[in-house]
């Protein structure tokens, strides 16, 4: 049962990395500083005071740089790569109780496979948010997924399995969504 609920957990905070590659990571951070989460072994220094730091930082110049008109979709090819990349880490930072080999398998998947899907799902919506509104809608766009980030975050560290049941919900709405775009059946949302 916790190798299950580690997994649910991992999944989620990928998911999250898919919203923002840096806020789950110091949400992460600051849950394992506070002891309520805890982390595999090699990944301790997730939970310490320099990687609050560095977790804060990056995450305060992500999002800022989001609310700048151009300089959002310039960031998007960058942290395209880097959510996989972040999603892959969030799991086996948290999943225990599986050998090495399985930890990197399932994290690389699942993790970097989830925060990939959330993470172009986003990429597409800017660009449909560019195209309808010029730039000016990017910015709620943004914000909203910096408060998915955090909600997802949240809910994966604190009620994993109701995290891990709205992704799938999310995921089967993205796959529904790409089917009709691929198939020339696309209507406004």
């Amino acid at each position: 049962m916790e190798s299950a609920l580690s997994i649910a957990i991992g999944i989620g905070l990928s998911a999250a990395c898919g919203f923002r590659v840096f806020v789950p990571l110091l949400m992460m951070s600051i849950a394992s500083l506070s002891g309520n989460l805890p982390l595999s072994a090699g990944f301790d220094w997730i939970g310490t005071y320099p990687a609050l730091i560095a977790f804060g930082t990056a995450t305060i110049l992500e999002v800022a740089a989001y609310f700048v008109p151009v300089l959002d979709h310039a960031l998007d090819t960058i942290t395209s790569p880097a959510a996989v990349v972040a999603g892959t880490i969030a799991t086996a930072s948290v999943v225990t109780d599986l050998t090495p080999f399985l930890r990197w398998t399932l994290a690389l998947i699942a993790g970097g496979g989830i925060a990939g899907i959330v993470q172009g799902s986003t990429v597409l919506l800017r660009a449909k948010s560019s195209a309808f509104t010029g730039g000016i809608g990017n910015p709620v766009v943004s914000t909203g997924e910096l408060l998915a980030a955090m909600a997802t975050a949240l809910l994966a560290i604190i009620l994993p399995v109701v995290c891990i049941t709205l992704i799938a919900i999310l995921i089967a709405f993205i796959l529904q969504k790409f089917g009709r775009l691929v198939l020339g059946k696309t209507r406004i949302m």
